[in-house]
């Protein structure tokens, strides 16, 4: 009898020429003396192999965050933290990843998501000259790096469509290093770069979209300091589709006249996962023996995010989007009707169990886990005379064992309405309120969504309203991270992945 077996494919070369080669040892030692190798060895040290057959776009993205050295912000094991593909779940959930891989636009958006800046290039956006400097600087620094979408039947290799990070740059030869993920398949080799720009020049069945590029690096400042988008739930996809498609057909239909009119028609009758489609971002840290003092840190955090809801408050968008939420014409919106006051307990137990999972790294929301959380506390701190902080204190249980958690939130300050929870007149929301998230969606929202508008006064009154270049500097930045992470989303909308 005969026992069947399989073994790793034999690399096609040429085209490629494998790394651990002679000839491949020599092009990486000129390349090195050359200056473009630099990348490499960052690269090399969080190298890893990808976990499932279509997590390609997930494990290269790994070996770049974790060799750009960006604080996942979670745990993955016991205390460490640290960047796995099976922790980058928050634009697919990972069994979709698992049967069908990933789209480009949504790599890129993980990219971001996960506190990196992306600049992402289809190849028929862009030339191959401009992809070859983006691949010398990077490879002659360590602080960016490239990630290349392609498609392996270029280089004669069995597959299609799959993700690598590049390690490094022969000048003399054109020759480029993917350090290939699928190292079950094929090890690390050298292609010609003419060649890769011609495998990325290839457009994806799945997606209807050419291939491409990204370069991935770090950010000067704190990603998303008070908002970013949420993909974790399954109708983010719809809420997409709607903020891309839908409303600038509504708004081409639609015999608009004013602001208020325009507001109707765009949240009148959303998805109503639009609600949680940007969410905000709260500060968790474990309870210390009562200490409700603030370090300097937490104090410079909490200040920028105040200062940035002060700036959402005072544009002129925000005024007419409270006027609208106050008035009749939105009392039938998904978001009216938030005033009920048992809503608040219930939300800081949530938002206190997320803490716990954040913490403990578990993926799950809420009791997850075995734990439970209890002694659910709502007190407010002043981070200063005119920055109020709202700390939601808890504590959980697993086992025998138990821990306090404390979560600051930024207190809503506004006057009491449909979006606030509300108490006495006054209000108490623990968080940025409908109206403030709101204004960041449509100063997110690309321009061209405001084209359609038939009435030209109309059309340039909303222009000027959403436009960011007057923002002050840190609203500006949160608009503009957002309107980053909704482009990754809407260009791949209403795609199915592919690997």
């Amino acid at each position: 009898m005969a026992t069947p077996s399989l073994y790793r494919r034999a690399l096609p070369s040429p085209p490629a020429i494998e790394f651990a080669s002679p000839e491949g040892k020599k092009i990486f030692v000129e390349a090195l003396a050359q200056g473009t190798m630099e990348g490499f060895f960052k690269l090399i040290s969080y190298y890893q192999t990808q976990s499932e057959p279509a997590y390609c776009g997930l494990a290269t993205l790994a070996v770049v965050l974790n060799a750009l050295a960006i604080d996942p912000g979670r745990k993955w094991k016991g205390p460490w933290r640290w960047f796995d593909d099976s922790m980058l779940d928050c634009c697919e959930p990972l069994d979709k990843i698992k049967e069908k891989g990933i789209t480009f636009g949504k790599v890129a958006c993980l990219a971001q998501c996960n506190g990196a800046k992306v600049e992402a290039f289809r190849t028929n956006e862009t030339t191959i000259d401009d992809f070859r400097k983006n691949v010398i600087s990077c490879s002659a620094s360590e602080d960016c790096h490239v990630i290349v979408s392609y498609h392996r039947g270029v280089f004669k290799q069995t597959g299609t469509g799959h993700f690598s990070p590049l390690g490094g740059y022969h000048a003399k030869r054109d020759m480029v290093l993917i350090l290939d993920v699928a190292r079950f398949k094929y090890p690390p080799h050298w292609v010609p770069l003419t060649l890769l720009w011609e495998a990325m020049n290839t457009v994806d069945k799945a997606t209807g979209h050419y291939r491409g590029y990204m370069v991935i690096s770090r950010f000067n400042r704190a990603t998303s300091v008070l908002y970013t988008v949420s993909c974790r739930h399954e109708g983010w996809n719809s809420v997409a589709n709607y903020l891309a498609e839908e409303v600038p057909l509504l708004l081409k239909s639609e015999d608009l006249q004013d602001i208020q009119k325009l507001l109707s028609v765009i949240f009148k009758s959303p998805p109503i996962e639009l609600r949680g489609f940007i969410t905000w971002i709260a500060e968790v840290r474990r309870q210390e023996d009562g200490n409700l003092t603030l370090s300097e840190e937490e104090r410079g955090r909490l200040a920028i995010k105040a200062e940035i809801l002060e700036q959402i408050r005072a544009t002129a968008i925000f005024k007419h989007i409270t006027r609208w939420l106050n008035s009749e014409i939105s009392c039938c919106s998904p978001y009216a009707n938030l005033d009920d006051k048992v809503v608040l307990p219930a939300f800081a137990a949530s938002l206190c169990c997320q803490g716990v999972d954040l913490l403990t790294g578990c993926d799950g929301v809420g009791s997850s886990g075995g734990k439970r959380c209890s002694q659910i506390n709502v007190q407010q701190l002043h981070v200063d005379s005119e920055n109020p902080v709202a700390l939601v204190s808890g504590t959980f249980k697993t086992g025998n064992s138990e821990q306090g958690v404390d979560v600051l939130v930024p207190l809503c300050q506004t006057g009491p309405n449909r979006l606030c929870i509300s108490n006495e007149g006054r209000c108490i929301g623990l968080h940025p309120s409908t109206a403030d998230v709101l204004t960041v969606l449509l100063l997110a929202l690309p321009l061209h969504t405001w084209s359609g508008i038939k009435e030209e006064k109309l059309r340039v009154e909303v222009t000027d309203l959403v436009t960011t270049e007057n923002l002050p500097p840190l609203l500006q930045e949160e608009a503009l991270f957002l309107r980053g992470q909704l482009k990754f989303l809407m260009t791949d909308i209403s795609a199915s992945p592919s690997s």
